[in-house]
This record gives C-alpha cells, structure tokens and sequence, in this order.
C-alpha cells in the first residue's frame, strides 16, 4: 500500500525500515469522489496531498469570476497550498478540487513535525520536495511570461501526456492562460 509513496519520497533520500514504518504511520489513506473540494477559498490548509490514483487541481476565481487553474496534481505527485495557507496560517486563496475519484495519502503540519522529530532524514526530503515545487513553480511563471500559447501547450503535452484525456479542455486552457477557443484553434492547427 505504501510502495508508491516511499518510492517518491526516496528519490531524494535513503531511509531504512523504521524510518519509511514511522512515515507511513503517520498517514492518512483516503478515498475520495470526484468533484470533492478538498480546499474551499478562505478556509486554512491542513493537509498535503499525495496522489496515490486520481487527478486533482489547486485554481483560484479572479475577478472577473473565471476559475484559474494553477496546477493538475496526478499520480505520484503532491498537492497542498503549503506556499500560504498550511504554514503561515492564512486564509487560503484558492480552491483543491478532485477531477476523478482520488485515492490519497494525507499528511498534517503536526504528523510531519512528529515525523521529523522521530526521523531527522526526513526534514531533508521535505526540503528537497519544496526545492524542487518552488523551481517548477518558477519554470511555470517564466513560460507564461515567456512563451506562445503554441510552446505552452508543447510543454503541458510532454508534462502530462494523457492528461488532455483525463480533463476537458477548457480546464487545460485556464491552465495555460487562454481561451478554450484558441486551445481549439492551437489543437487543430497541430494536428494538420
């Protein structure tokens, strides 16, 4: 049952038996329908998630009422609102949302402070994951700065190729930052 998340979580470090016994103690496994809000704007985070099945997405509502999607958590991956809500306190600012029936590893601030307590080792995958949500996150801001709705669209394929199957497009277009309606054009123009 654990495999896939200590498979994850030891990319970055090795740990032994009583380490990954102590880890996996600590979460909590859930199964989720889909369309569940995991988040709802205002509320304080308390989790992050690990998906062991399913898709999920972190999207916030501008003020124009359009949902703006941030990010698609699928398997293997983490999703939270770590970067404001979990460990500063503050009221989140956006939405988590399961797109499929989920199976999730759950984890708390206070089981993962425990967990670093009995497990040292940890603190360092942590870090290591953080490092590595920031850079993406980073690489994201700079795409959407940087590069043609063609080129972002290029990159979302090699990211999450069968994603387009899983969700419907006007959610990959808020993703990339236009309209359904060009995604289409886009879509059809690579497909000639």
């Amino acid at each position: 049952m654990y495999f896939q998340i200590n498979k994850n979580i030891e990319r970055y470090v090795s740990f032994n038996l009583d380490e990954l016994k102590i880890f996996n103690s600590l979460l909590e496994y859930s199964v989720v329908p889909k369309k569940t809000i995991l988040l709802h704007e205002g509320e304080i985070c308390k989790f992050e998630a690990f998906v062991i099945k399913g898709c999920v997405r972190k999207y916030y509502i501008d003020t124009n009422g359009l949902e703006v999607i941030l990010q698609f958590a699928i398997e293997n991956a983490w999703i939270s609102d770590i970067s404001f809500s979990i460990y500063e306190k503050n009221p989140s600012r956006v939405y988590i949302e399961t797109l499929e029936d989920c199976q999730l590893f759950l984890f708390n601030p206070e089981s993962k402070e425990e967990l670093f307590s009995k497990a040292p080792k940890f603190e360092r995958a942590f870090r290591i994951l953080m490092q590595r949500s920031l850079a993406a996150t980073q690489d994201r801001l700079f795409n959407t700065i940087s590069k043609t709705a063609t080129e972002k669209y290029v990159e979302f394929l090699e990211q999450y190729p069968a994603l387009p199957q899983r969700v419907v497009q006007h959610y990959i277009a808020s993703y990339l930052g236009i309209s359904p309606e060009f995604l289409s054009k886009i879509r059809k123009k690579m497909a000639k």
